[in-house]
């Protein structure tokens, strides 16, 4: 990985053209051939950029570059397109590199699991006087992610998802409808919980009598206290 912070104009030509006018910014060239240009605001993405498979060649800049107060001009190709990429360098105000080896990739926190886990120990989320029955409840048709208990003993099943979307709906619908054949567990009534809940399957959910729970994930986990919150 390379990160140079410079004073820098950048041209883009190929599927369109693009052009960058004179202006500090930072370029990151990575091992994979790729080269991002970012300014300090309006956007988390690249103002310009090219994907890999690329080739960067540092060119000596032509008497016209020279003149207007060029030091180093780059010019990124792509391998497999006419896309190139020139960047004309007036100043370098900061060159630096390092090897930053294999990354493990991302492990994204607040999965289903986790969720799962933090609902069980913080049932009375769902409701008040709810009691935990069971995590991951067995059915032959595949385990319930929670089976509790409201406040007045009826039966709960709780379907749990990080994104809440119609396929979530059809699941716990499917287990309903198994559960409730049960003369022991019935009546057993079911609640979507999710961290956000499309409202395509909040619509379904509610109009098969199945109740829909937003969780706060944050607030679970003891990050955030919504009652210290001023909106």
């Amino acid at each position: 990985m390379r990160v140079v912070i410079a004073s820098c104009s950048v041209d883009y030509s190929g599927r369109l053209d693009a052009h960058l006018p004179r202006a500090i910014r930072l370029i990151m060239v990575k091992a994979d051939g790729s080269v991002l240009v970012h300014s300090d605001g309006g956007s988390y993405k690249p103002l310009n950029w090219m994907s890999p498979p690329a080739r960067l060649s540092e060119i000596d800049p032509d008497d016209e570059d020279r003149e207007a107060g060029v030091v180093a001009r780059w010019e990124v190709a792509a391998a497999k397109t006419d896309d190139r990429l020139v960047i004309r360098i007036f100043e370098i105000l900061s060159d630096a590199s390092a090897d930053l080896g294999v990354d493990p990739g991302l492990t994204k926190d607040g999965v289903e699991a986790h969720l799962q886990e933090l609902l069980a120990e913080q049932i009375e989320v769902l409701g008040a006087g709810y009691r935990l029955v069971r995590r991951e409840y067995p059915t032959a048709i595949g385990p319930v992610d929670i089976m509790a208990k409201d406040a007045d003993g009826g039966s709960v099943a709780v379907e749990l998802k990080r994104v809440g979307g119609i396929d979530g709906v059809e699941q716990l619908s499917r287990y309903l409808e198994l559960l409730n054949r049960d003369p022991v567990l019935a009546p057993v009534h079911g609640v979507f919980a999710a961290q956000t809940i499309k409202p395509q399957a909040r619509v379904l959910a509610e109009d098969r009598g199945i109740r829909c729970v937003v969780l706060d994930y944050d607030a679970m986990r003891g990050m955030d206290d919504p009652g210290a919150r001023l909106f």
